[in-house]
């Protein structure tokens, strides 16, 4: 992480100016993402693909690239979040939404190089038990995605399945061997 201060109240975090990597707010220290290199791009792009392309047809819900979500005393920046639409505040414009004070349905977390897995998980567990349906989280070195359920053990899955994610949207999956195979040399 290229920074990291502590003593920051969540309202003092939030005024911060935009960087990039984001930075990010848990129990008052803030830190920022690790930038991303390509094979975690190409991983996030197949997500996003994979996804919207299916939650396209039916507009029930949208899938988002490092969108900023602000609840429970924290502020993080999922890689790739989903929010069904319903769930999505409105502003006084017709069709904006601004900010985002509720948990998405969907987080996904990408490790990239020097991320610790441990780390990650933590931020997993804790996306699960303050409201998000499902954490996603996307590991290259060992080709497999894990996905944390409220009250559920940790289901990992390797290269040849698939993450079925029903409780976002009825059908709604994500292939692990597309978000893998994006990356395969032909």
């Amino acid at each position: 992480m290229a920074i990291a201060r502590e003593g920051l109240t969540l309202e003092e975090f939030l005024a911060l100016r935009a960087e990039k990597p984001a930075l990010e707010y848990a129990d008052g220290m803030v830190t920022q993402k690790v930038a991303p290199l390509y094979e975690h791009s190409v991983q996030r792009g197949e997500i996003m693909l994979a996804l919207a392309q299916q939650l396209r047809a039916p507009n029930l819900a949208e899938a988002l690239p490092e969108l900023r979500s602000t609840y429970d005393g924290r502020s993080y920046v999922p890689d790739v979040c989903v929010y069904r639409r319903e769930r999505l505040p409105r502003s006084a414009r017709p069709g904006r939404v601004g900010e985002v004070f509720v948990a998405p349905d969907l987080a996904v977390e990408i490790r990239s190089p020097g991320q610790r897995l441990s780390v990650l998980v933590r931020k997993c567990e804790w996306y699960v038990e303050h409201g998000v349906q499902v954490a996603l989280l996307v590991d290259d070195r060992d080709e497999t995605v894990r996905a944390f359920r409220p009250h559920h053990p940790v289901d990992v899955r390797g290269r040849d399945a698939r993450v079925a994610l029903d409780e976002i949207v009825p059908g709604l999956h994500l292939d692990v061997a597309a978000v893998f195979g994006a990356l395969d040399a032909e």
